[in-house]
């Protein structure tokens, strides 16, 4: 079933949480979604756990900035990061590396 609300997403993030992917990893995830929708999450990373928190963090490692109609379209398996990235749609600031683990971290 199509996930159609963004809120609810970040909310099962932390259930679709990969460990063995963050071994390693002391990082802040910070989403920031414009639209329907909107909001700023992030994820605290370290010691192969995470933590959701919402709002803005001051200073994320990486910030994912997209509208939620992208956003979903990930989440679906509509289109990808890069395909997002590439078009436009998707900006990234910050470890670009990591914005690439989004998918291992959190695989739906």
């Amino acid at each position: 079933m199509a996930s159609t609300d963004v809120r609810e997403v970040f909310k099962n993030m932390p259930a679709a949480f990969n460990p063995d992917a963050a071994q390693g990893l002391d990082a802040i995830i910070q989403f920031s979604i414009t639209g329907e929708g909107e909001g700023n999450w992030h994820f605290t990373i370290k010691d192969g756990a995470c933590q959701l928190h919402e709002g803005a963090h001051d200073s994320p490692t990486v910030t994912l900035t997209m509208s939620a109609e992208t956003w979903l379209a990930i989440v679906n398996k509509e289109t990808n990061g890069m395909k997002a990235f590439m078009s436009g749609q998707l900006q990234v600031d910050g470890d670009m590396m990591l914005s690439q683990r989004i998918e291992q971290l959190f695989p739906f």
